[in-house]
């Protein structure tokens, strides 16, 4: 059955473990060999070193020649420091790649978010585009307050109207009522008086 790839093999014994990369942990001892090398205390300790040794020589070459390790012209010296040097510029030129690798990783990172920005930057603008169409398509507060002044003037005026016509109206029905009143209390005057003109 093939195995799948999606979940972790089960624990087991092995006869040769893995390794771990080591690639990262290099890339920083390079660039710690090569911070300290461009550092003024790599400087004093070197000068110290070969003050030191060409000293040492010196003084135990006068002494005797068997004890001086490096006489004249100090070859074993020279050796050392061409070997520093074989090492001491790859490790340099490393370093100087993985600064260079996470300047351009930060150069894609800035540029991304410079994207996002002014993606942000457009759709904002867009937004305050609209709104403000849409703020001068709504009514100001002078205009509302005009249009509601009219409406409760024409109110009034209706209720003027009303008012007035029911008054009409009432005036018309009461002196109609004082008429048929007369009309009504005339004939028994006229019947009274001429009673009274006959006695």
């Amino acid at each position: 059955m093939a195995e799948r790839l999606d979940t972790p093999r089960e624990a087991g014994f092995r006869f040769f473990k893995r390794r771990k990369s080591s690639g990262d942990s290099f890339g920083k001892f390079a660039e710690a060999t090569a911070r300290f090398m461009g550092s003024p205390k790599f400087i004093l300790y070197m000068t110290i070193f070969v003050v030191t040794w060409i000293m040492a020589n010196v003084v135990l070459y006068q002494v005797s020649q068997k004890y001086a390790w490096d006489p004249y012209p100090f070859i074993l010296l020279n050796l050392a420091f061409s070997t520093q040097a074989s090492y001491s510029a790859p490790l340099i030129l490393l370093a100087q790649n993985r600064q260079d690798d996470r300047d351009r990783v930060q150069a894609q990172q800035d540029r991304q978010r410079a994207e996002r920005n002014l993606a942000d930057t457009e759709y904002l603008t867009r937004e305050i585009a609209s709104l403000r169409l849409s703020v001068q398509e709504v009514a100001t507060r002078d205009f509302v307050r005009s249009e509601l002044r009219d409406l409760v003037e024409s109110l009034r005026e209706n209720i003027r109207e009303e008012l007035h016509a029911e008054l009409l109206a009432s005036q018309k029905s009461a002196s109609g009522d004082d008429e048929s009143a007369e009309e009504c209390t005339s004939p028994d005057s006229a019947h009274v008086s001429g009673n009274e003109a006959a006695r």
